[in-house]
């Protein structure tokens, strides 16, 4: 229907010299009730049942397989341990100089008995912090797959979250070892930064940190191009 004010103007005219106009045209289309599933060779479906059957957690597309798994190195848990140590050292030196000290006049003599309860209480609540954090320090991984990269964060006990990240949004992948400790146990730090946002995703006291980059470059590479990315291999890194 032509718009109001518009006068429409001939296209050609026949051989009696009448004006003739343009006509809307109207193309149908129809697509598949079911559209057509993805091919997925038998070597991929098989990596991908054993990614979901290895990493229950891990929400995989149909296509989608764990080329590698990164845990924290296990230099980081003796912080904790030692912080643990220290303190309940530190509350056995305090109980036995106030409390076991024979020369003491120290009227806090009368109260060994509950000041014992109490040094009790303190060694059981620190040792279940250290488990705890143990816990939390070892529940954070990171994951590569053929199709993203997935960084499981917990933060605290009741604390975690998750961070997905397409491959072909990744810019750069580097790590950093500082220090000779880190360069001598083989631990670091891997750093991700992505396109547009310029987000920077950070996973510390990775193990192997310098194989583990030139797998996921590897990856990045071969995504980007349209290249197949390499099957899994059986090793995973210590």
């Amino acid at each position: 229907m032509p718009r109001q004010g518009f006068t429409p103007q001939p296209v050609a005219y026949d051989k009696d010299g009448n004006p003739l106009y343009a006509q809307p045209q109207f193309v149908h289309y129809s697509r598949a009730v079911q559209p057509m599933e993805e091919h997925i060779s038998p070597e991929v479906a098989k990596a991908h049942d054993e990614s979901v059957k290895k990493y229950p957690r891990l929400n995989l597309s149909k296509s989608e397989y764990v080329l590698s798994a990164v845990y924290r190195h296990p230099i980081g848990l003796l912080k904790i341990w030692f912080v643990g140590l220290v303190l309940i050292a530190a509350f056995l030196a305090v109980y036995a100089f106030t409390f076991m000290n024979p020369d003491s006049t120290s009227p806090l003599q009368n109260f060994a008995p509950a000041a014992a309860s109490i040094l009790a209480l303190m060694i059981i609540l620190i040792i279940i912090g250290v488990f705890v954090a143990t816990y939390v320090y070892n529940d954070n991984r990171f994951f590569l797959t053929n199709e993203s990269v997935i960084q499981e964060i917990r933060n605290g006990l009741f604390s975690k979250n998750e961070q997905t990240v397409s491959l072909s949004n990744i810019e750069d992948a580097s790590f950093k070892q500082g220090g000779i400790l880190p360069v001598l146990l083989n631990y670091g730090m891997i750093r991700l930064s992505t396109e547009g946002d310029e987000t920077t995703y950070r996973f510390s006291y990775v193990s192997n940190p310098k194989k583990q980059i030139a797998i996921l470059n590897n990856a990045v590479e071969a995504f980007k191009n349209g290249r197949p990315v390499g099957l899994p291999n059986q090793d995973q890194p210590s």
